[in-house]
């Protein structure tokens, strides 16, 4: 019995190996470093005095940690999908017993477990070099990224193309700039550590932290869910 529980765990591991190397390449164990470059050219800003005040609790979330995370879950999201249209390797996806997702949801559970190694490393080197901050945090710097990895999931398998997902993931999180400005708690930035929000009461903010939590938490299942049901589709997926 342990020999064949062994057997399948090694499967699960061989499996997830292979969709982290499908969606960040054959050296998938790079791509959660990459991230680390943002920080070091923020930490570079203020030893060359291009930043008027050194890094505060509040910039963990999203300045430090959230951004690049973001920046990296669109690049992994944009593969899980449309990654095999742009190979040619859809019609493959497609011969897999039990369905296509079959194939997707490794590279989904993939791409998530990669986003956990870079916010390790981000959380160390930020608490080390830059600032300290709660652990509430490092959630909200991940729910930032995994909701724009799979929306750039379902925006590459809408429009059958890697970049058309990626540009339009993006121009998203552009536009949702303002909203995080605005301290409105439907941004996935939502941060309860902005000064700004040091006038309201704490018990306000707290349900705004846990509604925001609560919906995105939501949101990333129902785009997941759409995204598979999307590519279900054959006809639609395989149309010129």
């Amino acid at each position: 019995m342990s020999g064949a529980w062994r057997g399948k765990a090694l499967d699960q591991i061989r499996l997830h190996t292979l969709s982290a190397r499908t969606i960040a390449g054959r050296r998938f164990w790079i791509a959660p470093f990459l991230p680390l470059s943002w920080l070091a050219f923020q930490i570079l800003r203020v030893l060359a005095g291009l930043r008027p005040t050194a890094f505060a609790p509040a910039d963990a979330q999203t300045l430090l940690i959230g951004l690049p995370l973001t920046l990296l879950g669109v690049g992994f999201g944009v593969r899980i999908i449309a990654g095999d249209i742009d190979r040619r390797t859809l019609e493959i996806a497609y011969t897999v017993p039990g369905g296509t997702h079959r194939v997707w949801i490794p590279k989904l559970l993939a791409g998530i477990a990669l986003l956990l190694a870079s916010l390790a490393l981000l959380a160390l080197a930020t608490f080390v070099f830059c600032t300290s901050f709660p652990p509430g945090a490092l959630y909200g710097a991940l729910q930032a990224a995994v909701f724009y990895m799979v929306l750039a999931m379902a925006l590459s398998a809408l429009f059958r193309n890697e970049a058309a997902g990626a540009l339009l993931a993006v121009a998203a999180l552009a536009l949702n700039l303002p909203l995080q400005e605005a301290d409105l708690p439907i941004s996935p930035f939502w941060n309860p550590l902005k000064p700004s929000l040091l006038a309201f009461d704490a018990s306000d903010v707290l349900a705004w932290t846990a509604q925001n939590r609560i919906g995105f938490l939501i949101a990333i299942v129902g785009i997941s869910a759409l995204a598979f049901g999307r590519a279900e589709q054959r006809e639609r997926l395989l149309g010129a």
